[in-house]
């Protein structure tokens, strides 16, 4: 079963600062999140107000939620790594 996925108006500006050879990868990893969320480099973040995880993609991290009764992503933030990513 295929997971639905949310794209939270913070993220989705972030989506458009992406260079266009990075934004593939970074659609390609959203893909594969659709089929099964806890695939690829993800980590679980401690300290975050919720249950939130990061995706590596690249030099680009993908902050997200997991809904597990609507079978849902909720993306966060597409941020690119940094010293103050999280």
């Amino acid at each position: 079963m295929r997971w639905g996925l949310v794209i939270t108006s913070p993220a989705g500006r972030g989506l458009r600062k992406v260079p266009r050879a990075d934004l593939e990868h970074i659609n390609d990893a959203l893909d594969e999140m659709c089929a099964d969320p806890y695939s690829g480099d993800i980590k679980f973040l401690r300290g975050a107000s919720g249950p939130t995880f990061r995706r590596r993609v690249g030099d680009w991290r993908i902050l997200f939620e997991l809904d597990k009764k609507q079978q849902s992503i909720v993306v966060l933030a597409v941020r690119r790594r940094g010293s103050k990513t999280y």
